[in-house]
Parts: C-alpha cells; structure tokens; sequence
C-alpha cells in the first residue's frame, strides 16, 4: 500500500492532519509510511491533478469519492465538501474506507 499526503508551502493544512493521519492508520493496523510530497509549481499541480492541500492518495487514488470528477487544480489550500459541510481534511470514513479498499485490492 503506498500512502502519499500532497501538500503546498502556502497552506498549513498538511501539518496538523500528518499526526492525525498516522493515528489513523495505527488504529487500523497499517504499518506503512507516509510520503509526503510537495507540489511547488502551477504546472506540477496540473500535472499532479492536485486539487490542493492537504490531498491524501492511497495507491494513487484520492480519498475523496467526488475527487474523479473534479479538475479545479491549481496551488491552494483544499476545502472537503461533507455531509457536514467544508472541512479542510478528508473525513476519517473517508481515510478508512480507501485503506481498506486498499487492503483488499479493490
């Protein structure tokens, strides 16, 4: 399972969700590193498909379910449309779900 948080210097977002994500996969038994990458550029963020940060992929796939449909990318602080409203992190069901799908293979 390769587990990748893509963030960009001008959003702090990223910091405060890495020890909340690790926590995560702790409790659900994932012992796999995060690689943190930084997208520094428009262009790498168009290349990247970075919808903006934090964005948490796992094997490749972003955890928010609408994120497929979405092509707004670009350099900025990312805001997770919930059933409770915008949050700047993934829900944990959402991180949940994708290490699981992950762990399954599916």
């Amino acid at each position: 399972m390769r587990i990748e948080l893509l963030y960009f210097e001008g959003c702090p977002g990223h910091e405060a969700f890495l020890p909340h994500l690790r926590g995560l996969l702790e409790r659900a038994g994932v012992d796999v590193p995060v690689e943190q990458r930084r997208v520094e550029s428009d262009a790498a963020a168009q290349a990247e498909r970075f919808l903006g940060s934090p964005t948490l992929r796992i094997d490749g796939v972003d955890v928010d379910p609408g994120s497929a449909e979405r092509d707004d990318y670009g350099l900025k602080c990312r805001l997770y449309a919930t059933d409770d409203g915008l949050r700047g992190t993934p829900p944990d069901a959402w991180v949940v779900a994708a290490v699981e799908r992950a762990a399954r293979g599916s």
